[in-house]
This record gives C-alpha cells, structure tokens and sequence, in this order.
C-alpha cells in the first residue's frame, strides 16, 4: 500500500491559496472592467498584456502552430472573449467564477468522445448534481443571472475545456510557455469583434479616455491572473504533482461567491445557495472521484 502523501509545505499552500484567490477576486474585477468598456475590448488588452513583453523572456513552446493558435483561440477568444461579454450582460461575478468550474464536465465529456477516456460513475454522479445545481440556481436568481449570460458561461466553460484537450495534445510541452505565446492569438480577433460589435468611436474612446482604475484593472488581470497567476501554478504543479496541487482550484468559486458579496452585494438567498452547493458538491465529486477530474479537467480560470 502506498504511503499517505505528506502535507503541503506551508509556504506551497499558501502560495496556492493566494492564486486562488487572486483568481477568484478577478470575477469581480472583470465585471467592474466591462461595466462601461466594450467587452472584447477589454478581453483583447488582457491577452496584449499577458503577451507582452512576457514573450521576450520566455521561450516559444515546442508545439506545432495549430495547438499553438488553436489553444490561443479556445482561450482568448471563446472562454475569455463570451466569459467578458457574458458578464456584461447580466451574469454576476459570482456565479460566473462557480460556473466556469464546469469546464471540468465538458472536458471529461470531451475526453471520453474523441480520446476514449472512461468516465467513472462518481463523475457521472457529479455531473448530474453540478447540472441540477445549475437549473436551480436559473430558476432561483434574479436580474443578477440572465439567461443569455448564463449560456454565453457555458460555452465559455466549452471553450475552455477545448482548451484542455490541446494541452493534453501538445505531448507534455512547456504549457505556462504555451499560454504566454498563445495570448498572441487572442488580441487581434477580439479587437477586431470590438469593432464591429461596439464601432470604432466606442473602441478609441476606451483606449484614450479610461482612466488609471481601468488600466490597473487591465494589468491586474493579464499580469496578476496569466503570468504571475498560471507561473506560480506550474511551479507548483511541478513541485508537487498535479494531483496534489489541482482540487486547490475548486477554491476560486468560493473566493470569487464571497468577493461577489462583499464588492457587489451579490445576494445569496437559501434556493440560490442551494444551487451553488450543488454544483460545488458536484465539482468535488468530479475531482476526487475521477481520473479524468485529477489528471486533466481541472485548469483553474486565469
């Protein structure tokens, strides 16, 4: 019989604990960044920070281009792209930060249609709470989850989950290398989305009217959440093992529920928080009960 797993090292655990909530706190800052910017817009100058000047000093990943720009679009533009626009359009901080964990579902669903993997009926079980979960959390929520928003998530989660699947293609690559050059991808289409979405007049006055509350905001999530975030993350990952270091990362709903409530007084009646429970239950038994959770669903938001 294998030997328990020693505790993580104080100092590991608490850097782990500061990227989840870093991670978690940066639901709020995106719904603050949006609420008078154009959203792809917004999502476009994350990428353009997280890429520069970070690309000068790390190495270009060993990866073909198609996982390289694949990955770049997955990510930049489907997750982060309809993430953004979803939360302008009604979905709150915090049950965005809780949904986007069902990534984990869709990559298990993924995994299982084009790479054989088997999914264990504990993740099963998981899904079928996490999905209960969200149908109550639709019916219980006000104006703060509309339905528009509560589907642009979910294929936001999709998009991430694609995402995954790449990773896993690239043959074991330098993946915190592949996310600062793949961030390359992103700035470009979502501009140009910001364009014809929102017009040029809107697009040029963001960039030269904003203030430095939006351009910290902008900072705070291409350096804080991509490279100071995801750097750390690997770091730990390498240290201690991915099955060590990713249910950590079922904390970023919880941090990002919680920084809901206190910045924008996101109410959580007993239905709602019902809901929230589900399909955090859901997410845990998905993780924990399964190899497919431990060893490749679970990449915490950036």
């Amino acid at each position: 019989m294998p030997p328990a797993p020693s505790p993580l090292p104080a100092r590991s655990l608490l850097l782990a604990l500061l990227i989840t909530f870093i991670w978690g706190v940066n639901f709020v800052v995106i719904k603050w960044s949006v609420s008078d910017a154009p959203p792809l817009l917004v999502a476009a100058l994350r990428f353009a920070v997280a890429a520069f000047p970070a690309v000068l000093f790390v190495g270009r990943p060993q990866v073909p281009a198609r996982i390289l720009w694949g990955y770049g679009l997955a990510v930049g533009v489907v997750q982060f792209g309809l993430l953004y626009l979803a939360v302008q359009l009604g979905m709150s901080a915090g049950v965005a930060s809780l949904l986007m964990q069902t990534q984990a579902f869709f990559t298990a669903l993924l995994a299982a249609r084009f790479l054989g993997e088997r999914i264990t009926p504990p993740q099963m079980l998981g899904m079928a709470l996490a999905f209960g979960g969200m149908a109550v959390i639709g019916t219980a929520s006000g104006g703060d989850v509309t339905l528009i928003g509560l589907g642009l998530t979910l294929v936001a989660a999709l998009g991430w989950a694609v995402s995954n699947l790449l990773v896993r293609a690239s043959g074991g690559a330098n993946v915190f290398a592949l996310v600062i050059w793949s961030s390359l991808v992103a700035p470009l289409p979502l501009a140009g989305l910001a364009v014809l979405t929102e017009g040029w007049g809107n697009v040029v006055g963001t960039l030269t009217d904003s203030g430095a509350t939006f351009w910290a905001a902008v900072l705070f999530m291409g350096l804080g959440n991509t490279v100071l975030g995801f750097g750390v993350w690997s770091w730990l990952i390498q240290r201690h093992g991915a099955a060590r270091i990713a249910p950590l990362s079922l904390l970023v709903p919880v941090f990002g529920m919680l920084a809901s409530a206190v910045f924008y007084r996101e109410a959580f009646p007993a239905l709602k928080l019902l809901g929230a429970g589900l399909v955090l239950a859901g997410l845990v038994l998905h993780v924990l009960g399964g190899r497919v959770g431990a060893r490749l669903a679970v990449r915490p938001v950036r």
